[in-house]
């Protein structure tokens, strides 16, 4: 790692968040080091992701903000610190981000009105046109569950299809290219990892932009099938949405649907991994929500989120001079916000590394830290726990499980596999 920072920047921190060991370590050894940061030093200046996707010449570095005091102070000022330059920990390349990130990498007044267009069409009602469906595949994947016999990973048995299922239903995805969207919405969150990835000889760079371009390409496809023949899919939805007499263009919707193929997914898979696994490991948890599973289940899922964090960072970069924590943040600066180390901040949380369901006021940062860009699908990721934890607790008390296996990379609290049986 480099330890010595460009001209005219204050000496980088000595504890290590940007190099590829740090990431490929343990959730918990992560967690030591963001601890040292948030009790004394919330906001720090650290070099470049090492190894990282996009090498940006002349990268001087980047600020990391550890404590949910100042990453909601990030977030809800989008004047200050912009999402437009890019809300990766590492840089991508800007024609991936165009293609990939939707509203998630625009500021208002452009984010307001796409996310208002997108909204009409992902509104409480279109959540509970689907409550019905969301149960009914919860059930059919938990029975499926309970016929395997000896050994099977937890996440592509259990934990990956609910989501999938639902987002592919919600839009009307063809079933023949479901699975191939869900392993391209994979790699969008697994880029670091070489068994995701699969490059056989090829450029990552190369790999990336050919998934987005087929993502892009089945939205598209679909696009045009609706507007021939109108369902009441989400994808007919957005096509005929309409706000001040503006409509979302077929870009926007391709990228909206690639946006939401993976955080969609992918966020709902983890949270339901890590939440599965620390019921287990916390006996009395799982008791206490069983003695009235129906009423205690709306508070549990708010921890399941907040400890599984399973969107670990998102990057803003400051439109001008400004203070953060003390610290002079110059304008260009990248402002990267740790979720997962202010969903440990033992200055809000009480205790914070116990899992907890009974835990109220539960302020966590896992949908984000307000302001704008507050989790637009966080009913829908909710309602879709709820369902499949009801089936799991329900009917399978004998399940176990092992120890995880994680996903390498700085973004998404990955677990890769999970193994399981039911004893």
């Amino acid at each position: 790692m480099t330890t010595t920072p460009r001209t005219g920047r204050p000496p980088y921190d000595p504890v290590d968040i940007s190099s590829r060991a740090f990431w490929n370590g343990s959730p918990e050894e992560r967690e030591k080091s963001f601890a040292v940061l948030r009790s004394e030093r919330p906001v720090s200046w650290h070099p470049p992701v090492e190894e990282a996707l996009f090498k940006e010449p002349d990268d001087p570095g980047l600020w990391a903000v550890t404590d949910i005091a100042h990453i909601r102070e990030v977030s809800q000022h989008p004047e200050i610190f912009s999402s437009s330059l890019g809300v990766m920990f590492e840089t991508i390349p800007p024609d991936l981000a165009e293609m990939a990130h939707s509203f998630l990498g625009m500021d208002p007044p452009k984010h307001t009105r796409i996310r208002k267009l997108v909204s009409l069409a992902f509104t409480p009602k279109q959540v509970a046109r689907i409550q019905e469906q969301i149960r009914l595949n919860a059930k059919a994947i938990v029975d499926n569950m309970l016929e395997q016999t000896g050994e099977f990973d937890f996440m592509p048995t259990v934990a990956a299809p609910l989501p999938m299922r639902t987002v592919f239903d919600m839009m009307g995805v063809p079933e023949q290219v479901r699975n191939d969207v869900a392993r391209r919405a994979e790699m969008s969150t697994g880029w670091n990892d070489p068994e995701i990835m699969q490059l056989e000889g090829r450029s990552l760079l190369e790999v990336m932009a050919e998934a987005g371009a087929q993502q892009h390409q089945v939205a598209l496809e679909m696009v045009a099938a609706r507007r021939a023949e109108p369902t009441d899919d989400l994808m007919t939805a957005l096509l005929k949405a309409e706000a001040d007499g503006e409509r979302l263009t077929d870009t926007d919707i391709g990228a909206f649907f690639v946006l939401l193929a993976v955080a969609g997914t992918d966020t709902t898979k983890q949270t339901a991994g890590h939440a599965m696994k620390a019921l287990l490991n916390f006996p009395d948890q799982r008791r206490w929500l069983m003695e009235d599973f129906d009423g205690r289940i709306g508070t549990a899922v708010e921890e399941f989120v907040r400890w599984a964090s399973p969107v670990m960072t998102f990057r803003r970069t400051a439109m001008q001079d400004t203070v953060l924590g003390g610290r002079e943040i110059k304008a260009g600066d990248k402002v990267v916000m740790f979720y997962i180390s202010g969903n440990r901040d033992t200055s809000v949380f009480e205790d914070p590394h116990r899992f907890d369901l009974s835990r109220s006021p539960n302020p966590h940062v896992g949908f984000g830290g307000g302001g704008a860009h507050f989790c637009l699908g966080n009913q829908l990721a909710k309602a879709q726990l709820r369902a499949l934890f009801s089936e799991l607790l329900h009917r399978a008390p004998t399940l176990e499980l092992g120890e995880p296996e994680y996903l390498t990379g700085n973004f998404v609290n990955g677990i890769k596999h999970l193994p399981a049986r039911i004893r």
